[in-house]
């Protein structure tokens, strides 16, 4: 008996790794190196060197706290369920008054997900001036709402000329996972889709670049 197939709709969230990517500033640029090839050994295999937070990314909350959990120790169900898109691209700053228009839909989902149309500028230095961030309140009004994670199409929740990652601390602090440089996330529509976002399972991992993808109805 043949298995149906899906007719679902996705759509890829994830910017590709290549050597000339945008990296957090202080962090080395990945390193693909071609290790074989079909052409001399048989079989072509590359040899990876990057950091944990390259990229399409997800934070473990042990990426800020010694005693928290690394992704490898969360069960695979953190790393998918419903999600929503919220709107902040005309937003510095992302407030509790922002987030109460989204109530509704942030009751019903996993993730909550910010749409700031950052990822246009991906590529260029512009990438690193300043993107919608969340203000205290609004971090810890998330932390209440019994989600999983959240998501942003900018390089950090935290703005560039922090020296302390607050943000981070508030939402990684409560059990949260945070997944940065999102991308497509403007042709999403619909106020609720199925989320999934998938990390490398690294022991001990405060982080790891994923496969991130919205499958819509």
């Amino acid at each position: 008996m043949s298995t149906p197939h899906s007719h679902a709709n996705v759509v890829d969230l994830t910017h590709t790794i290549t050597e000339d990517m945008p990296v957090y500033p202080g962090t080395d640029a990945p390193i693909i190196e071609q290790g074989t090839t079909v052409a001399k050994e048989g079989f072509a295999e590359k040899k990876l060197t990057f950091f944990s937070h390259v990229g399409t990314h997800m934070d473990a909350p042990a990426h800020i706290f010694e005693d928290k959990k690394t992704l490898d120790a969360l069960p695979a169900s953190t790393f998918t369920g419903p999600a929503c898109i919220v709107d902040v691209a005309s937003l510095t700053l992302i407030t509790l008054d922002v987030l109460k228009q989204y109530e509704d839909q942030i009751a019903q989902c996993d993730f909550v997900i910010f749409s700031s149309g950052h990822e246009k500028l991906w590529g260029t230095e512009a990438y690193f001036s300043p993107f919608p961030t969340l203000n205290e309140e609004a971090a810890k009004w998330l932390t209440t709402q019994d989600l999983k994670g959240l998501g942003i199409d900018a390089i950090s929740f935290d703005t560039m000329d922090v020296t302390r990652l607050f943000i981070h601390e508030i939402l990684l602090g409560s059990g949260l996972v945070l997944i940065e440089n999102l991308k497509n996330l403007d042709t999403i529509t619909h106020p609720i889709f199925t989320f999934v976002a998938l990390p490398l399972k690294i022991l001990e991992s405060d982080g790891s670049p994923i496969r991130a993808i919205a499958m819509l109805p």
